[in-house]
């Protein structure tokens, strides 16, 4: 008797399919640029404004927005128990305090080296010389300061938020914000105290895990549709900002951009090569990471893709990467607190024809290495360039001069912040022999989504972290033990 067997594969070549790498997820964000560059020019020569959009404009600008809110809808929850989790992982690890004392120590370099790029493009490039603006701009916005920033530390609520409520036209609207430095405050206290409860406190470390796990799979939901999102981004950005807006301050976004890309594409290489990596290995781990921090903006929204990528492309311990890649995400900015601060207070003194010395250079790389936590709570960079214009008491009213552009700005800031709070980790693993260089040099497929399953090679329950020997996380810190 014969029997005839048939592949799925085979069976499946018929008719007419897509190429393997226009099913990639960087295939799509790229695709979703092009299509949101060019949706957006449309919707600027029709006449959409940012005060009267158009219908293609007002569609930009609905679908951009849905995709933020959707993303910092789960900013709290994330936080949170990202910080509990990564807190408590931290018994897997036998030299947990070297490794917490090392990822700052490497934070702080990193800053420093972007910070004294941004200052030597500012003295260089002269951005605030000649720019043909006439008319001072004026900033009403909140300004950062090293006593709020201090006082801000202190949780008002458990979850470190905060309502406030407008009246106009007989109507009132309330609106919730939140914290995010009171919440990672919050969630050091509470994981810290769970560690020094022991096993009492494993309940609430098993639900803290449980409930994290969820919060990651609806932000992977949400990431998956993020090229939908690019394309309402990028079209409104175009749409609203364009070239125009750029105009007389040309050289000044031409600056960050440079320094941007000295950080991303020289320095962070040259420390990899220096511990002995390969710079294309790292590159392509990192990108689609990077590439979603270009367009949402937000380093806590793409917090999830860059721990995933850190863990399952750069081969970083998960007990390890859960404590550093969160911890960056709310500290390590070399775009927003170092690059974008340095170049922006030199270009307001040009502008102000306010002459710096060497002590005030001095206190914009100190402010930028020590300050950039103060961005957790606050705006973003918007508030990092107010600290530090406060602090060498140069006038605010730069800032508004600036703020016309920061959209534009913002999306190559986040995309080096990005890709450095996934540079540490590597690094720091490296140096202390726990990196897995065999996950590290394997080959790409392209797609962070490739081993989503759970049963697909390389997932690994999150609770496993605590059990080192039954995780490959676990083998390669024994074996560093060993």
């Amino acid at each position: 008797m014969s029997t005839q067997t048939s592949t799925p594969a085979s069976a499946g070549k018929t008719g007419f399919q897509l190429p393997k790498w226009a099913g990639s997820f960087g295939f799509q964000i790229i695709a979703a640029l092009i299509v949101g560059l060019g949706l957006g020019l449309l919707a600027k020569y029709t006449g959409s404004t940012k005060a009267n959009p158009n219908a293609l404009g007002a569609t930009l600008q609905t679908i951009g927005s849905s995709y933020v809110s959707l993303l910092q809808t789960a900013v709290v929850p994330l936080i949170f128990t990202a910080v509990v989790s990564s807190i408590s992982n931290l018994r897997a690890v036998s030299n947990a305090a070297r490794l917490a004392w090392n990822t700052l120590l490497w934070f702080a370099i990193t800053a420093l080296i972007a910070v004294l790029i941004g200052i030597g493009l500012g003295v260089f490039l002269q951005p605030g010389a000649n720019t043909g603006i006439t008319q001072e701009a004026k900033y009403n916005g909140k300004s950062g300061d090293w006593w709020a920033f201090l006082i801000g530390l202190f949780p008002k609520n458990f979850l470190g938020l905060g309502a406030s409520t407008t009246v106009a036209d007989g109507v009132a609207t309330t609106s919730v914000s939140f914290n995010v430095l009171q919440i990672l405050v919050i969630a050091v206290a509470v994981g810290i105290a769970a560690l020094k409860v022991g096993k009492a406190a494993e309940p609430f470390l098993n639900l803290n895990a449980a409930a994290l796990a969820v919060i990651q799979k609806v932000l992977w939901w949400i990431i998956r549709v993020a090229p939908l999102g690019t394309v309402g981004l990028i079209g409104n950005a175009v749409a609203i900002y364009g070239w125009d807006t750029i105009g007389s301050l040309g050289k000044f976004t031409f600056a960050i951009y440079v320094g941007l890309a000295l950080v991303l594409f020289v320095v962070y290489p040259v420390l990899i090569r220096s511990h002995g990596l390969s710079v294309k290995q790292y590159f392509s781990g990192v990108w689609p990471a990077v590439q979603l921090a270009f367009v949402s903006r937000s380093s806590v929204g793409t917090l999830p893709l860059t721990q995933r990528v850190t863990e399952r492309s750069l081969g970083v311990p998960r007990a390890y990467a859960s404590f550093a890649v969160p911890l960056g995400a709310t500290t390590k900015m070399d775009g927003c607190a170092a690059i974008y601060p340095a170049v922006s207070a030199i270009f307001v003194a040009q502008f102000f024809g306010i002459q710096l010395d060497f002590t005030q250079y001095l206190l914009i790389a100190l402010v930028s290495v020590l300050g950039s936590a103060a961005t957790a709570g606050t705006t973003g960079a918007v508030v990092m360039l107010t600290l530090t214009l406060s602090t060498l008491g140069l006038p605010l009213a730069g800032v508004g001069l600036l703020l016309a552009i920061d959209p534009i700005l913002d999306m190559g800031r986040t995309a080096v912040n990005v890709a450095g709070q996934a540079l540490i980790p590597t690094i720091v693993a490296k140096r202390q022999g726990i990196l897995d260089e065999s996950l590290y040099n394997a080959p790409r497929n392209g797609d962070p989504f490739a081993d989503d399953d759970e049963t697909a090679t390389g997932a690994v329950d999150p609770s496993a972290a605590a059990t080192p020997a039954a995780s490959p996380d676990g083998r390669e810190l024994a074996a560093a033990r060993g």
